[in-house]
């Protein structure tokens, strides 16, 4: 086995057991694509670690996120060791990836680093712009779709995706002392920190999750015309991708807006609805 396929193994073994946030890796994507999308993956995965995992102290986070941009920048000149960047030196040249996009993702996970709390809503959508967004422009380009519309409805999407993600976990990520519901709108609402560190659930918090659930759906039907704007290559894994999204907000409103003793979850029959809704949606 060559080393660039040891190295694609590689990032394709830190895939395979995770995929909890990424909006595209599932069965669906064509098997010759498989190993780039993995690939982007363990490269994320390796820095969202760096940023969260209590292996690492709090001092070394940053200086861990600063060393793996630099292997970033000198893996297009090749002589890495490191099994991620020698298949991501061929990812990028392959399909043309912007690095900036790249490196927009460690400039969230350094945020991660330094911010836990957030004022305003345009503060949690530019996390987004550097979280999530480039996740879905890189998979357009693993694809080649590079139109600059398709990439602006990809932003809807994956921004919805990551609000989501955030609505669904608030309890998990304030084990983190980390709040992503906006500090100037649960004073507008009159609902503190200190009852969502308690876990309170009362008609003012259902007000304001319900709010973040209609903002993010409707960022969702923004970005709905991509899912069948690209090919048979990509369009059955978005819709699915879009429909799962969907569903994790339907759960926490028929839940009661109860995101801390019952975590929405996509369940096997779940998969089975979203997998046939999606089949629908492409006719």
């Amino acid at each position: 086995m060559s080393e660039a396929s040891k190295s694609f193994s590689y990032c394709s073994s830190i895939a395979s057991g995770h995929y909890e946030n990424f909006p595209v890796g599932s069965w669906l994507i064509p098997r010759e694509k498989k190993k780039y999308v993995h690939t982007i993956y363990a490269f994320a995965r390796k820095a969202d670690d760096f940023a969260d995992e209590k292996v690492y102290r709090e001092e070394e986070r940053l200086q861990l996120l600063e060393d793996w941009e630099n292997r970033l920048e000198g893996c297009i000149d090749g002589g890495s060791k490191d099994p991620v960047f020698i298949a991501l030196k061929e990812t990028i040249e392959k399909f043309d990836i912007p690095v900036g996009l790249l490196k927009n993702l460690i400039v969230a996970f350094k945020m991660d680093t330094v911010n836990k709390r957030y004022k305003k809503m345009s503060d949690v959508l530019n996390y987004c712009d550097y979280s999530a967004n480039p996740v879905g422009r890189i998979v357009l380009h693993l694809f080649e779709y590079k139109d600059p519309e398709l990439h602006r409805l990809s932003d809807f999407i994956c921004t919805a995706l990551q609000l989501t993600n955030f609505w669904q976990d608030i309890a998990i990520d304030l084990e983190k002392d980390r709040i992503y519901l906006p500090l100037e709108d649960m004073e507008r609402f009159g609902y503190t920190v200190d009852e969502l560190k308690s876990h309170v659930i009362n008609d003012t918090f259902r007000d304001l999750l319900a709010g973040k659930i209609r903002f993010t759906r409707g960022l969702f039907t923004q970005g709905l015309p991509l899912c069948t704007s690209v090919g048979k290559d990509l369009s059955l894994e978005l819709r699915a991708v879009w429909s799962g999204g969907m569903k994790i907000l339907e759960k926490i409103e028929k839940n009661g807006y109860d995101v801390f003793n019952r975590r929405p979850v996509i369940t096997a029959l779940d998969k089975v609805k979203i997998f046939s809704r999606a089949l629908i949606m492409g006719h």
